[in-house]
């Protein structure tokens, strides 16, 4: 018996495959977006104290009280949004799980959804799942700026919604305050959703995050979503958090009720504890990741690799063109094979493949030594290619 179809337009995760492939060959894993070093030492032991207290059962549905009420502090402290945390909030498995409970609960068969390429890969089939149909708008090249032209052409009576992530995954860009604008004045113009995806919002080198719900006229139509993945660096804890218009956070929290049930109460204890760091943290954290690209930066270069410095997220986006005519996919197994150093092919981030064929992405979440074990290996690319 076959399959649903429309799982045929989509295949399994690209980004977690090339982590298989690196664990196959040894090789420095720069393929997968997670860090190898640890999460703060007050959630960990936040997580051993709330295991150890017997909070072990389910927590509320949609978020224990006491994270549902620091995420909306977060909000007001960062971005002086006013957050109702019992008809707002919801608390998900991660920003994955969210994006799907979002999708599945506000858009309907038929419906077309805006998304900006190159795109994570979730968005598509997230889309799809719901019956929508993903209308691509490709960045301009090589900045990966929004075309005002493209990004209004694309907006029509059957646009139900556009995904605004910003710092940028796979292109490290920050969206300026004109692009944003253009965004929420096309959402209010054609009574759209801003469904945003903002795990990387406290990993900013130039330029600024902007919430476009701050925007006049958009607290009412936009989603807000993040994670507690990148920002505290635990991607295996699994927490994202939905902030809605309460409307739409009942249905949201119905889907979400029936795919996951809730998040882990522990964690969700512990997590609380990360929403009261102060600013000394977000400014060390966004400051070691600077580090880490301007070191990565110049041994790509210097291996041949062009691409735009990324103003936000830890990611490169690299055309591999110059040194190699094979297609994406066939280089980074090459590159995981033959240099020890896995990527993801960069067609996974484009609905046509064939224009992401001359890139791969580096993720530079990882320890200085093994960001320097990556460089000696990259650094012999030029005698093997």
């Amino acid at each position: 018996m076959l399959a649903a179809t429309r799982t045929a337009t989509f295949t399994e995760s690209v980004i977690r495959e090339m982590t298989r492939i690196a664990q196959l060959h040894n090789a420095v894993n720069l393929a997968q977006g997670f860090p190898d070093f640890p999460m703060p030492d007050a959630m960990k032991a936040a997580a051993c104290t709330a295991i150890n207290g017997d909070i072990n059962q389910y927590a509320v549905t949609w978020g224990a009280p006491m994270l549902r009420q620091a995420i909306a502090e977060k909000y007001r402290r960062w971005y002086n949004m006013e957050v109702d945390p019992d008809r707002d909030v919801t608390v998900t498995c991660g920003a994955t799980e969210a994006m799907a409970s979002v999708f599945m609960a506000l858009v309907n068969a038929g419906d077309e959804v805006v998304i900006p390429e190159p795109f994570y890969e979730n968005y598509g089939p997230d889309a799809i799942l719901a019956g929508a149909k993903p209308v691509f708008v490709p960045f301009e090249r090589p900045e990966w700026r929004i075309d005002p032209d493209r990004l209004r052409a694309a907006f029509n009576p059957r646009t139900k919604a556009i995904v605004v992530n910003t710092p940028h995954n796979p292109t490290g860009r920050v969206l300026t305050r004109d692009e944003v604008g253009l965004i929420a004045e096309l959402c209010i113009e054609h009574d759209a959703w801003a469904i945003t995806d903002s795990p990387y919002e406290h990993m900013v080198y130039a330029g600024h995050h902007h919430e476009i719900a701050t925007w006049p006229g958009m607290r009412e139509r936009t989603i807000t979503v993040s994670s507690l993945s990148k920002t505290y660096s635990c991607t295996g804890w699994r927490i994202g958090w939905i902030i809605a218009p309460p409307a739409q956070t009942g249905p949201i929290r119905k889907v979400h009720d029936f795919l996951t049930v809730g998040a882990p109460a522990p964690l969700q204890a512990a997590a609380a504890v990360g929403f009261a760091f102060d600013a000394e943290y977000y400014n060390h954290f966004a400051a070691a990741y600077r580090q880490r690209r301007d070191f990565l930066s110049p041994v790509l270069r210097a291996a041949g690799f062009e691409f735009s410095v990324p103003e936000g997220a830890y990611y490169i986006f690299a055309d591999f063109s110059k040194l190699s005519d094979l297609d994406d996919v066939t280089f980074a197994k090459w590159m995981a094979q033959e240099i020890a150093v896995a990527t993801v092919p960069g067609s996974s981030f484009y609905a046509r493949k064939e224009d992401g064929r001359s890139f791969v992405r580096f993720a530079f979440c990882k320890k200085q030594e093994t960001l320097e074990e990556a460089a000696e290996r990259i650094g012999r690319m030029r005698e093997r290619v």
